[in-house]
């Protein structure tokens, strides 16, 4: 199944890309790689979803974080290649979660990125993967995920 029709099958709207919140791309390719700049969680409303994993925020308000997350990441993906069919492998995603003191489930989290992924490629969307707790994340998010995808030029 192609993956625009992935996303119709899983009623998936993709939100717009969100502008980098500083002096970096969004997106770099070297080759047939994608570097994503990490992003975050942004509600339907444009807002981020913000908060400590652990005190503010529970595990599976956490999870559906790293979810919008990887809408963001599709978004700018889509953004750059004009088709996510272009996509040949999620390589890396390297994953961060703005965790409480005492807060060690991350790869739980994560996983909220990862299943999406997996939803629209299969196996495609499956690529090694971290990640960690931090004390702090920008503007308070409570996910952040950078990722590297393989990609046909």
């Amino acid at each position: 199944m192609k993956t625009a029709a992935r996303l119709d099958s899983l009623g998936i709207t993709l939100p717009s890309a969100k502008t980098p919140a500083g002096l970096y791309r969004p997106v770099l390719a070297v080759g047939d790689l994608l570097y994503l700049s990490g992003t975050g969680p942004v509600l339907a409303d444009g807002t981020l979803l913000t908060g400590k994993v652990g005190a503010d925020v529970d595990e599976a308000q956490a999870r559906e974080a790293a979810r919008l997350t990887g809408l963001q990441i599709l978004a700018v993906l889509q953004a750059e290649l004009g088709d996510l069919e272009r996509v040949t492998q999620v390589v890396r995603l390297f994953g961060m979660v703005n965790c409480a003191p005492g807060f060690n489930r991350t790869p739980m989290v994560i996983d909220g990125c990862s299943e999406l992924l997996i939803a629209v490629w299969a196996e495609r969307g499956r690529g090694a993967r971290s990640a960690v707790g931090m004390s702090e994340l920008p503007f308070d998010i409570a996910v952040e995920i950078e990722a590297t995808v393989q990609f046909t030029p």
